[in-house]
């Protein structure tokens, strides 16, 4: 029988979910909930301590137990989101009554969670909760084997600062923090986009010269991009901004820089779209709709808006580069 008196929970079973319950886990300070709807997980991890779908080969702490029973989060004070953007809201209302509303939300998905608004804004929208969100430089199977790894909390009341940061003592998370949460969140989806540019830029040259100079213009437009969103021009210097940016555009690991691979080697099919999670498309198309509505992209955030017609207009990628190196400087 499990304990039926936890304080903290993780919703979501997958990567980072799972990485992230085992070393809070692994402290040993107290035991740690694993919400997931998928039977088969649950039961592996409750039996052998292996998530066999995500991570087969390593062994989980027992202080890991993991749950499909929507009323084990009854009692939850802090409740980390580690689900898909684009289902994390609905899936919450599923589950609602069995959600305390004193219980602080802290996101760690990186995505849109309705049309153009963030994840944060429909979390404020639809419940009561405080919220809180983490972003940063991490792939997940390097946290999961205590690789020293950042993040950037985005807070609105300071008070939970402490409450996060007793979390995370002892482990190998190392956090910054920041009251632009909105920053936070918006930077965690504009470095999708430019990560599939860095990918198209490296599929055509292995040149660092023009990688570095190609990087150089993608995080000035950043900067423009999140302050036209509302964020600040600081909140670039976190751990949710460079550190995710470049860790996201230039390690092979990443799934949007992959899509750009495979777009600058020409392999990029509807199939393949069809068949992979792409951050990056989605996140160049709700950009660009929603700057559009105000100025032309095309003459304040050029990069966007020619990743944008790659994916809606009959392109010739043999052009790319030169023709982000020839767009004047903004």
């Amino acid at each position: 029988m499990l304990n039926k008196h936890y304080k903290i929970a993780i919703i979501g079973a997958g990567t980072i979910g799972t990485a992230l319950g085992n070393i809070l886990a692994s402290t040993g300070t107290e035991p740690i909930l694993l919400h997931s709807i998928e039977t088969q997980i649950v039961d592996g991890i409750n039996e052998n301590h292996i998530n066999s779908k995500y991570f087969p080969a390593l062994h989980l702490h027992p202080g890991l137990h993991a749950t499909n029973n929507d009323r084990l989060l009854e009692n939850c004070e802090v409740i980390f989101l580690a689900i898909p953007s684009v289902v994390m809201i609905g899936y919450l209302k599923t589950v609602r009554s069995h959600l305390p509303s004193g219980a602080l939300f802290v996101n760690l998905a990186k995505g849109f969670g309705s049309e153009s608004k963030t994840i944060f804004d429909c979390l404020k929208e639809e419940f009561p909760n405080p919220v809180c969100t983490m972003k940063g430089p991490s792939f997940a199977v390097e946290i999961i084997n205590h690789i020293p790894t950042g993040f950037t909390l985005g807070f609105e009341n300071p008070g939970h600062v402490s409450r996060i940061k007793e979390i995370f003592t002892g482990t190998n998370i190392h956090l910054d923090f920041s009251n632009d949460i909105r920053g936070v969140e918006i930077l965690s989806i504009l470095k999708n986009i430019y990560a599939v540019v860095l990918g198209i830029v490296d599929a055509q040259f292995n040149s660092p010269n023009l990688r570095f100079l190609i990087l150089t213009k993608a995080f000035r437009e950043m900067r423009r991009v999140l302050k036209w969103f509302g964020g600040r021009e600081d909140t670039l210097f976190n751990y949710c901004g460079y550190g995710d940016f470049t860790l996201t555009a230039l390690n092979d690991l990443s799934r949007n820089r992959t899509l750009g691979l495979l777009i600058g080697k020409g392999f990029f099919t509807e199939h393949v779209s069809h068949e992979l999670v792409l951050e990056g498309k989605t996140a160049a198309m709700v950009f660009y709709q929603e700057i559009s509505k105000t100025m032309a992209v095309e003459d304040h955030f050029p990069i966007i808006a020619e990743l944008y017609h790659i994916f809606h207009t009959k392109y010739d990628i043999s052009l790319f580069v030169n023709t982000i190196l020839n767009f004047p400087e903004v």
